[in-house]
């Protein structure tokens, strides 16, 4: 009788002990003691670690669960993109007229007409206009157009997302965008005031500084500020408000200009008599007349070079207007977020790769309805790890301790330098996913979403992860 009651026992702790594996997916202790300190529960955590060419993940917690993955969306829509448009895909940015040119002089309008160029920064749009002139234009009279069509967005608002209008990460996906459509916005204590300073700053805005500085504590100082656009007499007014600490020192961070056509059209007038070149007229939002002769065609770094700046830094901007490029490029210009979700959704059916809960607004992350699984982001990435074209995908993502946002996180850990990662965070989401390589040279996908109030102190237990998968585990 005794024998029996000691193998009921041990049926029942073993019962026990498989339910409690099955509530944390075999997470190591590290990583639990983690979610603990955090006071964050396994049932808000997804986690798959799965070793490249096997059939079964290592580990496993809400595999199937749809979570929502903040910035690590970013890598669906950079794989369908580097899969279905090739690395060495390029955009162009054209430039017409409808009248003639003598003498350096072009009589009639001016055509800029854009594609979705993701990278036509402030150098890189002077060196357009630069070529403009070398084709021996020098005086333009007439007017401006600003041909947007290649894109159309469906109705957006800058403010949508969390209303911060002013930051980067807000700006609109347009197919003509200068500079991220963002300046650089640089902040120094004197001894009573604050100076200010922004780079790029177009030439029809005028930047106003009323930012009072105090003592207080640095803390979040963007959430302490004050930025408005408003319109002043032909003019942008870039009002600043609100208070600076001077425990800050100087700090600078992008913010987002607003309408993309007054920034196209503020940079051509800042750049253009920098070139020696002159314009007489007014600008307008268009099309390209059928008629119109071709100036030139400027094109675009390749799509593996944008895959690094929009991945390691996690530009959202970038990654919505190559959501939108994809979608025209697969489905037919204009391009819409309809479009390019259809071609994501068409690309994974191709690939055999299943995702009934992947819900898609932007491909960017900057979304609070966007949803993937787990088991879905890791099946992705061992997808592209068996792709002729995985060495580009890889080196996009940020290496850990080493660039891009992951370049603070495992400093002076075995593991730097050896694992690249995509890291995703919103309010009440945290979020990574990538690879890691271990010292035996395998190679484990490895995602870890957290969907909670306290996400934000996540991180100490998904660090903990990554050191298991490359410690051997």
């Amino acid at each position: 009788m005794q024998a029996f009651f000691q193998r009921l026992v041990f049926v029942l702790l073993l019962s026990l002990y498989a339910s409690a594996q099955a509530q944390t997916g075999g997470l190591p202790d590290a990583v639990l003691d983690a979610l603990k300190q955090a006071r964050i529960p396994t049932s808000h955590v997804g986690v798959v670690v799965w070793e490249a060419g096997k059939a079964e993940p290592l580990l496993a917690l809400n595999p199937t669960a749809s979570f929502n993955p903040a910035s690590t969306m970013k890598l669906l829509t950079s794989a369908v993109a580097l899969d279905e448009m090739g690395p060495s895909y390029t955009w162009k940015t054209e430039v017409y007229t409808d009248g003639s040119v003598n003498d350096g002089v072009l009589t009639g309008n001016l055509y800029l007409k854009g594609y979705g160029d993701p990278q036509l920064t402030i150098e890189r749009f002077w060196l357009l206009l630069r070529e403009l002139r070398s084709r021996g234009v020098r005086e333009v009279r007439g007017d401006l157009v600003l041909d947007q069509s290649y894109f159309d967005p469906e109705s957006a608002d800058p403010a949508r997302f969390d209303g911060q209008p002013r930051r980067a990460y807000n700006a609109l996906p347009t197919a003509l965008m200068v500079n991220f459509n963002s300046t650089i916005l640089r902040l120094t204590p004197l001894a009573n005031s604050v100076a200010s300073y922004a780079d790029p700053l177009p030439a029809n805005t005028l930047l106003v500084n009323d930012i009072k500085l105090d003592q207080a504590p640095c803390g979040e100082w963007r959430d302490r500020l004050d930025i408005q656009m408003q319109p002043d007499n032909g003019q942008t007014r870039l009002q600043l408000k609100g208070s600076y600490s001077a425990a800050c020192g100087e700090k600078t961070a992008a913010f987002n200009l607003g309408d993309a056509n007054q920034t196209v059209v503020g940079m051509f007038r800042e750049l253009w008599p920098q070139l020696g070149g002159q314009w007489h007229g007014n600008w307008r939002v268009g099309t390209v007349p059928a008629t119109a002769t071709q100036l030139m065609v400027y094109t675009s770094p390749p799509l593996a070079d944008a895959l690094r700046n929009l991945n390691k830094f996690s530009n959202n901007v970038m990654a919505r207007n190559l959501f939108l490029t994809l979608g025209a490029e697969v489905m037919g210009a204009p391009a819409t977020p309809s479009k390019s979700t259809a071609a994501v959704k068409s690309w994974l059916a191709g690939q055999g790769l299943s995702m009934p809960e992947l819900v898609l607004e932007n491909g960017a992350g900057l979304s609070r309805i966007e949803r993937i699984s787990p088991d879905s982001m890791a099946l992705l990435l061992l997808d592209m790890s068996r792709s002729a074209l995985f060495s580009e995908f890889e080196s996009a993502l940020p290496i850990m301790a080493v660039d891009g946002t992951m370049k603070s996180r495992g400093k002076g850990s075995a593991i730097a330098g050896h694992a690249h990662i995509k890291t995703g965070t919103l309010e009440g989401v945290k979020t990574i996913a990538g690879y890691v390589l271990d010292p035996s040279g395998r190679r484990f996908a490895v995602v870890f979403f957290i969907n909670h109030s306290n996400a934000a102190a996540g991180g100490a237990a998904q660090d903990a992860l990554l050191d298991w998968v490359y410690g051997g585990h």
